[in-house]
């Protein structure tokens, strides 16, 4: 049985034919050459398929052991990987020439985060904070900071962390109880809980940096009143801080990466940006971890949808309804199916559809730091879709997957379910998806009156006008349903407040299906006057597309226009049972 390698072929499709990055000017693509790109992205698929994806079974089976002493060990192999991860270099090919890093681009960066997530997810929770928090650093941080801190979460020598959540709040971190005492020489004094810290304690690096959110004395209440602070496990001087791993969480699935419950006990810190600033501090962060979450999704999708593959030519089941290859044969593959086809198709046209729109964001990110607002404005409106609308479609996509397998889908030899358990976490943290549901609704869309989401619509309705016509028809009605539903949210939402967050989910859905369309429009205008097996199957693929999934904007757009009346009808309290 099959299980993941690397999809170079059609990385390099999309990097080289789709987005053409080889031609593009901005900073650092000046070494991204066709030869470079093809190098890099073989090299990259190498490392995660013979380093990182032989570790995924052995992370769920042995998990991590947190000693009486409050340290962690990690599961076998993972110090050994980590250590392959420094030597070779990949964990800096997007990170700031300044730092350290190779300065290739955000957008290979991203093709190294969906290879690391697929190989080995457990494994990747480890790393995959390092460009948050670099950036947060870099953006906050006062030259002292950044001079001890960043060039060695860079290289590896460190790790950081995400310290935010606390169990009494959840995501309202206006509630968040830590606290941060002066200490009269430039540092706090840190003392509170945090949960659900993610690689929180570890034992790859000696170090790890600690970016936690907490209060000062005089902080004004709620969400204005958050404050960043850096927090480093080991201090400059040599010794440990007050900060201790209190207990390791017992989850569902990415049973490799420690998911800790984190003490600061009057832990050493340094204020990063201004005091009572640290909400716009950490969303630096937490976007970047947004988007990540989504290439996660992509990852899970793609891992089970070539285990299902696999599995589904080599399985003989059943007899083919129409011609078959061989009438003799007692069974025929499960792929002579149409349900089989139908579930496979799916998970096919959503993992391509999405790998191309997430390196395409990869490449507005570039263009915004590079000072291109528009950019900037897009990948704001598209984050919330790229974390919610990816992981639930990962999740969607691995469940199906599983489903290929059928009984064998739900026992552990076959891998499978890992996947499925792997990827449920997705959708719940980093800002759980009804909330960036309501973020894209309340916060993208209805803040400058639609204005960004038109333009989106301006610049898929652009891509029409020499698309083939048997994706540009589907994806016109697509995208005016799209529009109608902005309209209708906007013209709404005054009368009643809780129009836009009863239509919220629904609408990313809409964006979700009308972005990824776009890609495969983009997609198949490359491929048209193409004639090999490669382009066809493109072509099959995008026609699947536009026949099985953007019709769903139709029923998406009435569940938006059902309003919020009814949906809140129901008393409190009716909600349990008599």
């Amino acid at each position: 049985m099959s299980g993941w390698s690397a999809p170079t072929r059609d990385t390099l499709f999309v990097l080289n034919d789709v987005l053409k990055i080889s031609d593009c000017e901005l900073p650092g693509y000046d070494q991204l050459d066709e030869d470079t790109v093809e190098a890099v992205v073989e090299g990259m698929g190498k490392f995660c398929a013979e380093v990182l994806a032989p570790l995924n079974p052995v992370s769920d089976a042995q998990g991590c052991i947190r000693h009486e002493d409050g340290s962690v060990s990690t599961p076998e192999g993972f110090r050994e990987a980590y250590a392959q991860l420094i030597e070779s270099g990949w964990n800096t090919i997007a990170s700031p020439a300044a730092f350290g890093g190779q300065g290739m681009g955000h957008v290979l960066g991203t093709v190294f985060e969906e290879y690391m997530n697929s190989a080995c997810a457990g494994f990747m929770m480890y790393p995959g904070i390092v460009g948050g928090a670099t950036s947060t650093i870099i953006s906050a941080g006062s030259d002292e900071l950044k001079e001890a801190y960043v060039e060695k979460i860079v290289s590896g020598e460190y790790l950081a962390t995400m310290a935010l959540t606390e169990g009494h709040a959840g995501t309202d971190l206006g509630l968040m109880r830590t606290k941060a005492e002066p200490q009269g020489d430039g540092s706090h004094a840190i003392t509170g809980e945090k949960i659900f810290i993610s690689g929180g304690e570890h034992d790859l690096t000696e170090n790890i940096v600690h970016l936690v959110l907490a209060k000062l004395p005089d902080a004004p209440a709620g969400s204005r009143g958050i404050s960043l602070f850096l927090v480093p496990k080991i201090l400059p001087d040599g010794s440990r801080n007050a900060v201790s791993c209190a207990s390791i969480e017992h989850k569902m699935g990415l049973n490799g990466s420690a998911t800790c419950v984190m003490n600061f006990d009057g832990a050493k810190g340094r204020l990063l940006g201004k005091e009572h600033g640290g909400l716009a501090a950490m969303f630096i962060m937490m976007n970047a971890a947004r988007l990540a979450v989504g290439v996660q999704g992509l990852a899970h999708a793609e891992h089970a949808y070539q285990r299902a593959a696999a599995y589904a030519l080599e399985r003989k089941q059943g007899r083919g309804m129409g011609e078959r290859a061989d009438p003799s044969a007692a069974a025929d593959s499960l792929l002579v199916h149409p349900d089989v086809r139908r579930m496979l198709m799916d998970a096919r046209a959503f993992a391509e559809g999405f790998r191309t729109l997430v390196l395409w964001t990869a490449m507005e990110i570039d263009r915004a730091h590079a000072g291109d607002r528009e950019a900037d404005a897009l990948v704001s409106f598209l984050t919330p879709v790229i974390k919610a609308y990816g992981s639930d479609r990962g999740f969607e996509t691995a469940v199906e997957m599983q489903q290929v397998l059928g009984g064998h889908g739900y026992v552990k030899e076959w891998g499978m379910e890992q996947i499925v358990r792997d990827a449920r976490i997705a959708m719940i943290y980093e800002g759980a998806n009804g909330v960036q549901a309501l973020d894209l609704a309340g916060r993208k869309l209805a803040k400058d009156g639609g204005a960004v989401a038109m333009r989106f619509a301006a610049l898929v309705e652009a891509d029409l006008k020499h698309a083939p016509e048997w994706i540009a028809e589907p994806m016109a009605r697509a995208v005016g349903d799209t529009r109608e539903a902005a309209r209708w949210m906007l013209e709404n939402a005054g009368e009643d407040p809780n129009t836009l967050g009863a239509a919220s989910y629904a609408f990313l859905e809409m964006i979700g299906v009308v972005a990824i369309g776009w890609m495969w429009v983009r997609m198949a205008d490359v491929v048209e006057a193409r004639d090999d097996g490669f382009a066809e199957a493109k072509r099959i693929t995008a026609r699947h597309y536009a026949q099985a999934t953007l019709p769903l904007t139709s029923s998406l757009r009435a569940k938006i226009e059902g309003g919020a009346q009814n949906l809140m009808a129901l008393p409190e309290d009716a909600f349990l049972r008599a």
